[in-house]
């Protein structure tokens, strides 16, 4: 049996959805449906590296990855645990609606410039409403479209998102540390360790880190266990189970940090997203 599974969310004349799911081992390509459109995926949860000819993106929680039809691209997992990406297509005079101009190549062919946005806090709870909500079928098609199009908009609006920017040797010090992180999100990691496992001075890997992303390792952090809550809010009962295994140091501080990015309680969003 593959270790990669895809289960179709949504599909509409206007939008498709589909639940991307791998276990971790091996590589898999890209499912059928969507090689041929260009396409919008975002990590939700784990991490894994999609290399588009020589060039290697970490993908995981906090962006939009662009996927170019008829591109071919392979994915590696350099940390276990597996991953998860929703994918979302939008009809092609929507999607060139709704993208600036800056972003996409020149051509009659629709193609992002680059392979990933930096995504912001409420476009992040956009995908894990939008998810949740077809999974537990309690979002109508329309309902579900006018989501997933909110999301595309606000995941490619200038004020929301944030390029990657660096040269290759920054973006790779970047990378490693970001699967330092991944390696173990329970971890109440220090940056001494961090740097030492990266190999560089602590200074260094901290001014680096916010040049490339745009925010400091600590909030990327933070918006890591963050978006792996939005993930596992309906597997837990004990939402102070879920704080302490994602490492947060209490509750209450899971709470104000979950309100603070996404502008409701733990309680408030899971309400909204499951039990309508």
């Amino acid at each position: 049996m593959s270790d990669f599974t895809v289960q179709p969310l949504l599909k509409t004349p206007t939008v498709a959805v589909w639940d991307m799911c791998c276990e971790g081992s091996g590589q898999h390509e890209r499912m059928a449906e969507c090689a041929n459109a260009t396409h919008l995926v975002f990590p939700y949860r784990g991490l894994y590296v999609c290399h588009l000819a020589d060039t290697p993106a970490v993908a995981e929680a906090g962006q939009v990855l662009f996927f170019n039809a008829d591109n071919d691209y392979r994915i590696s997992h350099p940390v276990p645990g597996g991953d998860a990406s929703l994918a979302v297509v939008i009809e092609e005079t929507m999607l060139r609606e709704l993208a600036p101009k800056t972003l996409l190549r020149e051509g009659a062919v629709l193609a992002f410039r680059q392979q990933r946005l930096r995504i912001d806090p409420r476009a992040q709870a956009l995908v894990a409403l939008l998810r949740h909500s077809l999974r537990e079928n309690i979002a109508e098609s329309l309902e579900a479209e006018s989501l997933a199009l909110t999301l595309a908009q606000r995941s490619l609006g200038p004020r929301t998102t944030h390029a990657a920017g660096a040269s290759a040797g920054r973006q790779r010090l970047v990378d490693r540390a970001k699967l330092v992180l991944a390696s173990d999100l329970s971890r109440r990691w220090s940056l001494a360790d961090i740097a030492a496992e990266v190999g560089v001075s602590a200074v260094y890997l901290t001014q680096v880190f916010q040049q490339v992303e745009g925010l400091p390792l600590y909030r990327y952090q933070l918006r890591l266990r963050l978006a792996r809550a939005l993930d596992l809010l309906g597997q837990y009962d004990d939402l102070s189970k879920l704080s302490l295994d994602l490492g947060f140091s209490s509750h209450s501080h899971f709470s104000a940090a979950f309100q603070q990015a996404y502008g409701r309680s733990p309680t408030e969003f899971r309400q909204s997203a499951l039990h309508r």
